[in-house]
């Protein structure tokens, strides 16, 4: 097929499924285009992968040849709306990956953006039930985005600890994702403060625009937390973890989670968007916004060690329930051709 993947922005978890969609493409001899921001390809190497890349200025010619096109969030979607108005169609899918505005101009652009496509993909159940109460009127469906399989750690846990200057006998928390509000980090600080009678020590890997907030929070509290900025090891950074700690305001199948119960690591996040459905019962929740819980959950499991290498057993099997990588991604790509067409039904089956 003649695939043309759509994204915007992204340095985390869009990017990396795109990556692995744009992969799993090629490797079956798809012609793939990847249409996003420049920033995108310097981020994720598409090219690399046996893709075009090209910036969304020439979205209009490459949709001229498609087969299909997946857009990627309601942003993309309704740019190729606007982009497919007039001329011939190719099949459009979308997957969303973030919850739907409920009011204002941005609602209006997510109304638009899933109106228009012959199918709709949520990441979890609550956007599927968002995009219908919006009005998608034809194919609305979940397709779990999985989080790619990790490598094993380059580096021993003594190493690793070693060298994030966390001292023996102290718990290390680990939190994985962009320095952007949705991911609630003050909240998080917040936590850490709840916790000063104890020996923890918070590791936070990514980079946005709330870093020099964060810093500025971190130096005049004197919180034990360092912001470690974007990191390529989080395999590594996961074997030195004692807790994996999520915050979010909303997340789907959060690309961290999957990998911390893959790697055993006991999970404290928050009961928002898909991530119930996505941990069951291997990981602990807590409501989004309430410090005192999130310091409460982290504190049990730091000062239970039975409760904790219960959720270190817990998380393997958990993980094990999902669909298997590659699976995930052909019932992605399955959706590119009419569901009643005979390769689609190879591809489900």
């Amino acid at each position: 097929m003649r695939v043309v993947l759509v994204l915007g922005p992204s340095t985390g978890g869009i990017g990396t499924y795109v990556r692995a969609l744009v992969e799993h493409c090629v490797g079956l001899g798809d012609q793939v285009v990847v249409v996003g921001p420049a920033s995108t390809e310097r981020h994720f190497a598409f090219t690399a992968t046996g893709a075009r890349f090209v910036t969304p200025q020439r979205l209009r010619r490459v949709l001229k040849h498609a087969d299909v096109v997946h857009s990627h969030g309601f942003k993309a979607a309704a740019l190729v709306n606007l982009a497919l108005t007039g001329r011939r169609s190719p099949r459009h899918v979308v997957t969303l990956h973030n919850p739907l505005p409920a009011t204002g101009p941005r609602a209006v652009v997510g109304r638009f953006a899933v109106r228009g496509p012959d199918v709709v993909l949520g990441a979890s159940s609550d956007l599927v039930q968002r995009a219908r109460e919006l009005g998608a009127a034809r194919e609305v469906s979940l397709c779990p985005v999985p989080a790619p399989p990790l490598p094993e750690p380059t580096r021993s846990r003594v190493e690793i600890r070693r060298d994030l200057a966390v001292p023996d006998g102290d718990n290390l928390l680990l939190a994985v994702g962009r320095l952007a509000p949705q991911k609630s980090l003050p909240v998080l600080l917040d936590a850490i403060a709840l916790l000063g009678d104890l020996p923890v020590r918070l590791a936070i890997a990514g980079e946005g625009a709330e870093r020099a907030a964060l810093a500025a929070r971190i130096e005049s509290d004197k919180l034990p937390v360092a912001l470690l900025g974007h990191r390529g090891d989080v395999a590594d950074l996961l074997a030195a973890a004692d807790v994996f700690v999520l915050a979010s305001r909303w997340e789907a199948r959060a690309l961290v989670v999957q990998e911390a119960l893959r790697a055993g690591v006991p999970v404290v996040a928050t009961a928002v968007g898909g991530l119930p459905e996505l941990v069951g019962g291997a990981a602990i929740l807590v409501p989004a916004d309430d410090a005192a819980a999130l310091a409460g959950q982290i504190r049990r499991v730091v000062t239970d060690p039975a409760l904790r290498n219960g959720m270190r057993a817990a998380g393997p099997v958990r993980a094990a329930t999902w669909p298997p990588y590659a699976e995930a991604l052909a019932v992605a790509r399955a959706w590119y051709r009419e569901r009643n067409s005979p390769a689609t039904q190879s591809a489900v089956a």
